[in-house]
Order: C-alpha cells, then structure tokens, then sequence
C-alpha cells in the first residue's frame, strides 16, 4: 500500500539505518518502522513523514538444516524463507498469518515483520507463538545502536528476556535487522477431523475433550454457519463446522484420527478431510478467509480464555451486529461488526469474563483515530512499559501509534 506523503527510506546495510535514526534522534522529528508494509492500516494514525522500511536489508545468512536454525535479514521475503526450509523439509512451526487479504494490502510479508508482530498461527496450541522460536535477535535502538541479543544455540538464554521484548514491539523500541529462530521438521502428513451442527458452547465442550485426548491436536477451531460456507469453496459438511486436525507421520495420523472421529461422534455428526483439503483449510483459517476482503467493516482479533470465546460473543450479539469464528480452541476470536467498532462495549464484557486483549486489527481511518486500537494496559504495565521505551528510544522518535506496518 503506498502513503502519499510519507517518505520510504530504505538502507543496505545495519550501519546505514543506524545513521538513518541517529540523524532523526539529534532532530527530534518521528520515524516510523516498516518491512513490507503488508499491516499498513493496523494500529493507530501515522504521524511521521518518514518510515524506515527493512527491505533492503534482505538475504538468508546461516542455514544449516541439520542444526534446525535459520539466520535471516530482517528484509527477506517470508516466501524466500519458506522456500528455502520447504526444501530441507522443515517449516515455521508457528504458522504466520498473511495479512494481506485482511488488510486490503499488498507487498510482500518479511521475516522481521513476523517476529515484530509477533504473528501466530493455529498450531500455536501446542508450538507456541513466534516469539517462542525466536532465539536471537540484531536490532537498532532508538539512539541508533546497533545490539544483538540472544544467539543460534536452542540452549543459549543469553539476552532471552531481550529477544522476547523484541518480539511484538511493531518497531516501537527499534528497527529490527536480523534475527535467528528454530525451524522444525514438517510434518509429513494431516487430516482433520470435522463435527457438524455444534453451537457455539457445543464446539467449545468438544475442543476441549479433543484437546485432553492422547492423540495430540495441532489446530481446533469451530467456523459458525455465518461462515463456514466460505471455507473450502463451500464444501464442507452443511452447517457449522467444529475442526480438529491432527498431523505427523501417515500412519500414525490415521491412527490418531481414527481414535479422534470415535471420541468425537458422541458430540454430533463426523467427518474426515485428506491431507490437501486439510491443509487449505488450515490455510484459510489462519489467514481469516471469512473477512478477508479487504473492506471497511472493523475486523477484531480477541484473545481470551478458551472457555469464555462463545460467552463473549454470545453478549455482543445482545446488544449489537457482531460475526465470529474461533481458533485456538476457542481461546481467539475474530469479530467482525456490522458498523461501530463498540471498542468500550467488547473491553467491558471481555472483563466481566475475566479479562484478555482485543485489538482492532481493521477499521476505516476516521474509526481508528478515535478508537484505542490495543488493549489499554493497567496503571503498572503502562509505567513499567514507558520505563523500557525511555530505555530503548528516549527521544520518543519511533512512532508509537503505528504498530502495524510490517
């Protein structure tokens, strides 16, 4: 997406972008942090003229397969990435989303936008998000520092609480230049077990029993009927769809698929997909195929416990226009509303249940400027928070209201 008005700056080298921010710190003007701008539109208005964008600092530095480990420029190309481990049969255990679709963006996604927004997929149920693989990190601070953190050693914890503050800071602390993370084997097979005409509460007692199961669930999600004719083409099974997907070696798949669809069938009606339909759909999934069309409707992506999901939603539908479907076993929520963002009415039931995070990931830019787009942090994070970016950028250049251009 391009911004009229605002200046791309796009360095070569670490150097070169530390004199880029050195120079915007001595004047005291903003300067906002991009990759491939794929998440433009996310987080809060732009004030800087000028962005800081990665992609020139781009290429695969160290990879050894053997070793499970991959060193990259920020910069490079996220397909690159995959290309190269899709090669050597190993794979970002995290699933990082395509914003693209969502957002109405175009470009190309970069390997330090994935660790700066910290993005995560449906396997995040049992591999953790992506701040959980990233083992090392290079970055330059807001006085124009250049500082490595972390290494290429799985067990190596030097600078681990660094690494993991790096990891979704969406270019508030510093441009991020090069980071290092653990890439798994593939895995070299998957079905999905579905379960038909579940409501909301029915699927999430159903992902839970599936999840306490031996047989070792990587995704479970549950699409309503609102949406699950728009997974697939429109061909699974008529009515809701409650989505279990089990991967690993073939013949231990079908095992472990066989014992899930018999668990299963007490909860309603079973069905199983193939390796390829399964893997598109989890593609779908990740990639929020239901509202990703790019429009102006305010798109909502809310974390909170697995259990409460379909409480929440089931609140909003009282008292406004509101669609969902769930991930993560019900623990992410995607909304979308009809008109009003109705950011204070989400954050008022989401604490009745408990409490979690709901960020306005889409919204027409006159909703976003008067609309908070992160969760509103208590009195002591917000301190401790101020305190590390002081720390990390004290002349306050990095825009703090971007948060989403990577």
């Amino acid at each position: 997406m391009i911004d009229p008005g605002i200046i791309d700056l796009c360095p070569t080298t670490e150097e070169e972008a530390a004199e880029i921010i050195r120079a915007h710190a001595r004047a005291g003007t903003p300067l906002s942090i991009a990759g491939g701008n794929t998440r433009s539109g996310f987080g809060n208005a732009v004030t800087a003229e000028h962005r800081l964008r990665s992609t020139a600092l781009s290429g695969i530095v160290a990879y050894n397969p053997g070793e499970m480990v991959l060193t990259a420029r920020a910069g490079t190309p996220l397909a690159e990435i995959e290309a190269a481990l899709a090669d050597s049969g190993q794979t970002m255990a995290f699933e990082p989303m395509d914003h693209r679709p969502l957002m109405g963006t175009s470009g190309e996604p970069t390997i330090g936008g994935v660790f700066a927004a910290n993005v995560s997929g449906p396997r995040r149920l049992i591999s953790g998000a992506a701040r959980d693989s990233l083992l090392g990190v290079r970055f330059v601070n807001g006085r124009g520092e250049a500082i490595k953190a972390g290494g290429r050693v799985m067990k190596n914890v030097t600078g681990l609480d660094l690494v993991k503050l790096m990891a979704g800071s969406h270019g508030t602390l510093g441009l991020i230049t090069e980071v290092t993370f653990r890439v798994p084997p593939k895995p070299k097979s998957e079905a999905t077990i579905v379960i038909s005409g579940l409501n909301d509460a029915e699927a999430a007692n159903a992902m839970a029993t599936a999840m306490a199961l031996p047989v070792e669930v990587s995704g479970a999600a549950h699409l309503p009927m609102t949406v699950a004719w728009s997974f697939l083409g429109n061909r699974l099974p008529e009515g809701e769809a409650t989505v279990l997907r089990i991967e690993g070696l073939p013949a231990s798949v079908t095992t472990r698929a066989e014992k899930l669809a018999a668990a299963m069938a007490a909860f309603g009606p079973v069905a199983r997909l193939g390796e390829d339909d399964s893997a598109i759909l989890w593609r779908e999934v990740r990639d929020v195929k239901p509202y990703a069309d790019g429009g102006p409707r305010p798109v909502w992506r809310v974390s909170v416990a697995p259990s409460v999901g379909h409480q929440l939603v089931a609140a909003l539908r009282l008292e406004t226009g509101v669609d969902a479907f769930y991930d993560w076993q019900g623990g992410l929520v995607w909304m979308r509303m009809e008109a009003d963002a109705e950011a204070g009415l989400l954050r008022r039931f989401m604490h009745i249940l408990g409490g979690g995070h709901a960020t306005l990931m889409r919204a027409p830019a006159a909703m976003r400027a008067m609309t908070s787009a992160f969760e509103p942090q208590v009195d002591a994070v917000a301190l401790l928070s101020a305190r590390v970016k002081e720390k990390f950028d004290p002349v306050g250049i990095f825009s703090p209201g971007k948060m989403g251009g990577w």
